[in-house]
């Protein structure tokens, strides 16, 4: 699936990656390739993303990498999937 996540201040990831979960407000989810389309707003907490993310060197310090996953905490945002792309909106 292809994952953009974008911030008021930058794009910081766009590319293919393996699964995706995210902060709900009502606890956290996962999506994996062809998931059902799906509008959610998001919580405080951390996305978590599988597959290889080439991070760019301006970016790379908002993420943390534990094992296979990488990290990127967050106040709040909004996700839409649909089509096989997921776009994280985050603050």
């Amino acid at each position: 699936m292809y994952l953009e996540i974008v911030t008021p201040e930058a794009i910081l990831f766009s590319g293919e990656v393996t699964s995706v979960a995210v902060p709900g407000v009502d606890g956290e989810f996962q999506m994996l390739d062809n998931h059902a389309p799906i509008v959610s707003l998001l919580g405080q907490g951390q996305v978590k993303v599988w597959g290889d993310m080439e991070l760019n060197e301006d970016v790379a310090s908002k993420f943390t990498k534990e094992n296979d996953v990488t990290l990127l905490s967050i106040n709040s945002g909004t996700l839409e999937m649909k089509d096989n792309r997921v776009i994280v909106l985050a603050d």
